[in-house]
Formats: structure tokens, sequence, C-alpha cells
């Protein structure tokens, strides 16, 4: 019976040691497991300076001048002067007509003026001599009116024939096609020695003015009296114009707003407004479909941020700034937004926030900077570029 007694107690002993030794070996474990684990973030730093806010639309780049080369009289097409595509200046000869009808026209006109002039030399002479002979009665009135008559007959025949002579070199210069205005050159649709109609529906070739070029493009008419400002502003208000969509795309050209149209679009409620650019490298082209930003204000000194950064809460908007290993929520005001930056109110310049990873954050949590150096925002004009 004692020795049963002394085998339980020393059983009781042993499960008493194991229940100690399990207690001390488990509870820093279990301490180290529930020890919050640092968030991994990436955070930038608020910059301040002048900030330009824009508005975007859908242009389409429009020629100022441009003229479809057409005969205006019929005749066989005798010499091409220009190659497809080939910069001209106005006046510049495009291309000849066969001339040689109208040219007889004009000599045949140019001898009929001048039988006429030579009938009417020989009339004024002989009227002269009449007044002299009326002052002695010594041929009747009657002679001498119908001489007068004869005199201006013959003139009103000349005046005629120089009329006529007019038109034939009109005509004639119809026959020499020169460019109306400076540009480049199109596709031709005609060859030389086909016959070239008036009433042809399609002409030789079009000539377009490329330098300098408009573009004309539509805005909600909510911006009616942004725009009616920009119009009056000294100086013009800049317009720029993107291939793609003005973030990722190819900036083509900076030209300045010129004009809004009379009337709002009644079906779409836009107002079309018109660019102009100067375009010597010729990246505008028209018919081609770009992006424009218009300048419509600049923040001065404004606090500006990714947009990624600001978070919605329930009654506010807010952001997580950096405050040694953790990070605390600050309110702040949303001034201005598109889809490259945000201007804010709330924070100082110089504050670090958060802007990746806030999903996994709340007020105090620890935060791991995986970014080594806080990014600086894109400033405007560069992401403009």
């Amino acid at each position: 019976m004692r020795k049963q007694t002394k085998t339980v107690i020393v059983a009781s002993a042993v499960v008493a040691l194991i229940a100690i030794a399990s207690w001390g070996l488990t509870r820093p474990v279990a301490a180290k497991a529930t020890a919050p684990a640092a968030v991994p973030v990436k955070v930038i730093s608020v910059v301040k300076e002048d900030v330009p806010r824009y508005v975007s639309g859908i242009g389409s780049v429009l020629s100022l001048h441009s003229v479809i080369v057409r005969p205006q009289v019929d005749g066989i097409l005798t010499k091409l002067l220009v190659k497809e595509g080939q910069q001209v200046k106005t006046g510049d000869l495009l291309a000849t007509i066969d001339d040689r009808s109208i040219r007889a026209s004009l000599e045949q006109a140019q001898a009929q003026l001048a039988q006429s002039q030579a009938q009417l030399d020989v009339a004024q002479v002989d009227l002269k001599r009449y007044r002299l002979l009326t002052t002695d009665n010594s041929i009747s009135k009657q002679t001498f009116d119908q001489q007068q008559a004869l005199v201006h007959q013959l003139s009103a025949t000349a005046l005629g024939n120089q009329a006529t002579i007019n038109a034939a070199q009109v005509q004639l210069s119809y026959t020499q096609l020169r460019s109306p205005v400076t540009g480049r050159v199109g596709i031709r649709n005609v060859d030389e020695g086909n016959f070239l109609r008036v009433s042809d529906a399609q002409g030789l070739f079009s000539v377009t003015q490329i330098d300098p070029v408009s573009v004309e493009f539509s805005l909600p008419q909510q911006m009616l009296p942004t725009l009616q400002d920009l119009t009056h502003s000294t100086p013009p208000a800049q317009v720029q114009a993107y291939i793609g969509d003005g973030e990722n795309g190819t900036l083509l050209g900076v030209g300045h707003l010129t004009l809004i149209d009379n009337q709002v679009a009644a079906t779409t409620g836009t107002i079309r407004a018109k660019a102009e650019f100067s375009n010597p490298a010729e990246k505008l082209w028209p018919g081609q479909l770009v992006t424009v930003k218009i300048q419509t204000a600049i923040d001065r000194d404004a606090l500006k941020v990714p947009p990624q950064v600001v978070q919605r809460g329930v009654d506010n908007h807010f952001v997580y700034r950096v405050n040694g290993d953790k990070v605390e929520v600050i309110p702040v005001e949303v001034l201005y937004q598109d889809s490259h930056l945000t201007l804010i109110k709330g924070p100082n310049a110089g504050d670090v926030l958060v802007s990746d990873g806030q999903s996994r954050l709340k007020p105090g949590a620890r935060i791991d900077v995986v970014n080594k150096e806080p990014a600086m925002v894109q400033s405007t004009q560069e992401s403009a570029q």
C-alpha cells in the first residue's frame, strides 16, 4: 500500500514537471504569434507647386484652306507640272489645258477690233470735216447728224470687240491651272492626255494648306462660361493636341483657342470650339482625330498627390500619413482631381503619405516602406508631355 502511494506521488510530480516545461516553452511562441506584423506599403511625399487645371475632349484637325483644282474650260489636259504630295505656293502653275481653240478665238476678236477701230478712225475724220462744212452750210445738218451717229455706232462696235477680247483672255487664262493657296498637292485623279470637262464630278487633285491648321472639338455646355472667359484672355488660352488619350499619347502641337460656336448643339448638349496651331513639322494632318487639352486655370501653391493616395471614408476623404514606423489618419478636402493628380487641403508640404497598400491599414498600424525614397508626384506639365 505504501509502495503504491509512492508510485502515485512520483507520477503526479512527473506530470506536473512536464506541464510546467510545456507552459514555459509555449508561452513566448504564443506571445510572438500574437504580435502584429508590419504592413508593406509604398509612400509618396506631398508636393507644393503651381498646378494648371485642364479640360479635355476629342477634336478633328481641319485645314484653314483646302481647294479642289477643277477645269473651268473644256479641253485636253496637256501637261501636269507638279507631283503628288508636292508643296506649292499661291500662284504656282500646276497644269495646262490645250488652248489652241481659245487662242484662235482671241486672235479673231483682236482682228475684228482692229477693223472696227480703222472704220472708226475714218468716220471720226469725216465727222471733223463735216463739222467745219456746217459752219457755212456747205452740207446739210442731216448729213452731219448721220455721220455723228456712225461714229457712235463704230465706237460701240469697238467696245464690243474689246469685251470679246477680254472674255477670250479670261478663257485663255483658265487653260493654265494655278494654285490658289499655299499647301500640299493631294493624290491625282486624272492623267495627262485626258479630255477635261467643266461638268466633271471630280477635280484633278486638291491643294490643302497644312501650316497653320485648326482643330475643331466639342465640350459639355457646362464649360461655356469658362470658354467665354478663355476666348477673351490675354495671352490666348493654350490648347494641346495629342494622338492618344492625352496622358500616354504623343504631343502633336500646342496652339491657342480662337473661337466658340454661336450656339449649343441641342441634340448633344455640347458646344463646338476651334483652336489654331502652327504646324511647321506637319504633325497635325487634316482629318486626323486628336485629343485636345485646354488649360482652364492655375492653382497657386497647391498640395499635390497621386489620386490613389486619397481614400474615401463614410463621411469624408482621408489619407494615411507616416509617423515613424506607424501611420495615422488625416482628414483631407479634395479641391480638384483628374486621372493623374489630386489637389488636397489638410496635410502639409513634405508630409509622407501612403500611396499603395492602404487596404490592410488602420490607424496606428505598423508599416514597412518598400520604396526606399518617397516618390515625388509627377508634375502636371511633365505628365501632359
